[in-house]
């Protein structure tokens, strides 16, 4: 029952970066890391799955250098900051395999945020993680009944089929499919913030933490601003 529980918990729960997408060189940009389900209230640390606070974030810049992102406890999340240096999009990063499995089943938690600072030559956010969902393109202006392109990458490539969940501020949810060019799209209906969660089970072999697996299950994260028309 135990065993259970804890495989509800961890498919139930993802982990979200939080900040806001747009930053401006040479002033610090607040980021804050959450493990909640798109709709309730984020979870306390004490009681995060596994060593899910264990995680790492890591900040990729335009220039594509990567730097490992010191991060501070709260009661419900953690908190950091980066000053960005130049201009163009930065992407911030987690991939975190839990310590424990679920039965046979490792579980890796993924998410992603992008800030655009200044002029960008280059609109495309990084996908340093396994599994990563994001938007097509690193852009600050999503409005209300303008479609958003989202892009989902597994292992470096355009993921096909991959099930992406859309939670709206109104508690309206939906489910999109990405194409084999991994890209998938959906038409936000109302103002505020909206969750993107993508999810993959395969058959994969391999040990953790000194026990056997059988399949491998990954989410991954994003969280996408809208504004009035």
């Amino acid at each position: 029952m135990l065993l259970t529980c804890l495989m509800l918990n961890a498919w139930g729960h993802a982990l979200w970066i939080q900040t806001s997408p747009v930053g401006k060189k040479g002033k610090k940009q607040a980021v804050r890391i959450t493990y909640a389900e798109p709709d309730e209230a984020p979870e306390k640390i004490n009681d995060w799955y596994s060593d899910v606070k264990a995680f790492e974030l890591w900040l990729i810049s335009p220039d594509g250098q990567k730097t490992k992102l010191a991060v501070t406890p709260a009661e419900n999340h953690y908190t950091a900051d980066f000053t960005p240096q130049q201009e163009g999009v930065y992407t911030l990063a987690v991939g975190h395999a839990a310590k424990e499995l679920g039965g046979t089943t490792k579980y890796q938690f993924n998410a992603t945020a992008a800030v655009t600072v200044g002029q960008a030559k280059s609109t495309t956010i990084a996908s340093p993680n396994e599994l990563n969902v994001t938007v097509s393109q690193a852009n600050n202006k999503y409005k209300v009944g303008q479609p958003i392109a989202l892009a989902g990458v597994f292992k470096t490539k355009p993921s096909d089929k991959l099930q992406i969940a859309v939670h709206s501020p109104s508690g309206w949810n939906r489910t999109v499919q990405t194409k084999a060019d991994g890209q998938a799209e959906f038409t936000p209906l109302w103002p505020g913030t909206y969750y993107i969660e993508a999810s993959k089970t395969e058959k994969e072999s391999g040990e953790q933490d000194g026990k056997p697996y059988k399949s491998v299950w990954r989410c991954a994260t994003y969280i996408v601003e809208v504004e009035k028309p």
